[in-house]
């Protein structure tokens, strides 16, 4: 039973909530890969699978006096360890209402007593969660504190393991070995996909980017621009506090953005969607270069 490494306890007796929350969503990728495949009954077994252990979560993990979910449960009876791993995943597969998420995100992912992950791979879904719930600013933050933490320790590549407490051969040590640790991991490589997906904000709607979703935000930038790839092409953003570019090789999409007043667009018209969110359709190969000005 294995999770990260931690630099710290966890428990592995009974059952455990991070377990059971990623074989539910193992569950759940089996029923959407056999309706892709046209395979309607296996569609509807994973389903039911996926609907009876989802069932299960709330009742067996969470705690509503730590506002968590709890690290695991022996013999029926809840722990009191409270871990990132169940509550981060919960947030991103939309396992929790808007309030619980929300509590998670104070009384454990911005919470500084809860064993904190000194792992840059485990990192990426701390953070996705908190992207998620629309922190991009914090977690700007924390991506030039955490991987620029490692480049001022003269990384030329980022690391499989990075806890900033530790200093000098510290650094290389891991697996109970002084220079066990790799210092070049592809796995520490995630802030690439959160800038794509939450800050340039390009996000596939159907298979391969057939349809997608473009909803930029800074961040806490002044600027930014970036480039996508799909597999027919490349989905271009480019966005400062005025403006926004979109260039779309393929595919069909839309534009999202909040702006207390209309914005205005080269093309195409700009929909209201709600009180300060406003939407442009990319819908055809002419309207694939889209200047939107706030």
């Amino acid at each position: 039973v294995f999770v990260d490494w931690a630099d710290g306890y966890l428990d592995k007796k009974g059952e455990l909530s991070f377990e059971q929350i990623l074989f539910c969503r193992s569950l759940e990728t089996m029923a959407l890969c056999a309706g892709l495949a046209g395979d309607t009954d296996g569609r509807r077994k994973y389903e039911q699978l996926t609907a009876a252990l989802k069932a299960k979560l709330e009742p067996a993990f969470w705690n509503s006096r730590k506002q968590a979910f709890v690290h695991n449960r022996v013999n029926g009876q809840q722990s009191d360890a409270v871990t990132r791993y169940a509550n981060m995943f919960s947030i991103f597969f939309q396992y929790l209402g808007a309030d619980k998420q929300q509590a998670i995100k104070h009384s454990v992912l911005l919470n500084d007593s809860i064993l904190k992950i000194t792992t840059p791979y485990m990192r990426f879904y701390e953070l996705e969660a908190l992207c998620a719930l629309g922190e991009q600013e914090a977690v700007m933050k924390e991506m030039k504190a955490y991987w620029g933490g490692m480049l001022k320790e003269g990384a030329t590549s980022f690391w499989e393991k990075y806890n900033p407490a530790e200093s000098g051969t510290q650094h290389l040590a891991m697996y109970g070995r002084p220079y066990g640790k790799s210092l070049c991991h592809a796995w520490g490589a995630s802030p690439v996909y959160l800038l794509g997906k939450y800050y340039l904000g390009v996000k596939p709607v159907k298979e391969g980017y057939k349809e997608f979703a473009v909803t930029p935000v800074l961040g806490g930038l002044k600027w930014m621009e970036g480039t996508v790839p799909t597999p027919n092409g490349n989905i271009h953003v480019y966005m400062d506090c005025r403006t926004i570019k979109v260039k779309a090789t393929e595919g069909q999409g839309y534009l999202t953005i909040k702006s207390r007043r209309q914005p205005k667009a080269n093309i195409g018209t700009v929909q209201k969607v709600s009180a300060d969110t406003w939407r442009l359709w990319i819908d055809s190969p002419e309207e694939r270069t889209v200047t939107y000005r706030l």
